[in-house]
């Protein structure tokens, strides 16, 4: 299943921003996989955590080969030992295991997530260990749908940003100005800002390489002159 979103959407967006528009025309829809059953949305976007999106979908395949359905009771009955060998850092394993027995314990509800806005969402899942803000906005996106999710926590939709607007570092005030450009599609922005920063424009660069390597630079040469 893919992310579903319509005309109304792309029409939308490509009013309220041009260069956005010229880029949604430029690359056509953009698909991104969604993981319907909440639990398993839930465990993949922990994996995801600090990692890249390839070595997300490596750890995540192995996790499923390995657990046939990821369900609170089968990451139960594996011991934690075995699902660090998958690749798993110690301390992932404890958040999705714990996120595991909350979700046994009927501590939380993950059903109940569907009827809930957005922030009762993020409210809910904040609460436990290992689930930030930028975790549970994931979830919002990738498993319930929901269409107006930005997440300013997110690096790559920043880089995005920065690349498609030429801008040399994008702070909150000026992200908030653009959630408020694309409310309240925000979900098929950030598509698109994903697209962008994964180099789908190769002619886009990020301003803030090249301030990077013009500081390098600049060190290299006070060093030989030093």
């Amino acid at each position: 299943m893919y992310f579903t979103y319509d005309e109304q959407a792309v029409a939308y967006l490509s009013r309220r921003d041009k260069r956005l528009g010229a880029v949604m025309e430029r690359l056509g829809p953009v698909r991104r996989e969604v993981i319907p059953d909440l639990f398993a949305a839930l465990v993949h976007a922990i994996v995801g955590q600090q990692v890249s999106m390839p070595v997300q979908r490596t750890l995540w395949q192995r996790l499923c080969a390995a657990l046939g359905e990821v369900s609170a009771s089968a990451v139960l009955a594996v011991a934690p030992e075995s699902l660090r060998e998958l690749g798993l850092s110690g301390r992932k394993v404890e958040y999705i295991r714990e996120a595991a027995q909350t979700v046994v314990d009927g501590r939380l509800d993950v059903e109940a997530l569907r009827e809930m806005d957005d922030a009762a969402v993020c409210a809910a899942l904040v609460g436990l260990r290992g689930v930030g803000v930028w975790t549970a906005e994931m979830l919002l996106l990738f498993s319930l749908q929901r269409q107006d999710v930005f997440s300013f926590d997110d690096l790559a939709i920043r880089r995005g940003l920065r690349m498609l607007y030429r801008h040399r570092e994008i702070d909150r005030e000026r992200f908030e100005r653009y959630r408020r450009r694309f409310s309240p599609y925000g979900s098929v922005a950030s598509l698109y800002l994903w697209a962008v920063a994964g180099g789908a424009l190769p002619e886009l660069r990020d301003p803030a390489d090249a301030v990077q390597r013009g500081k390098r630079g600049g060190a290299c040469k006070k060093a030989r002159s030093a």
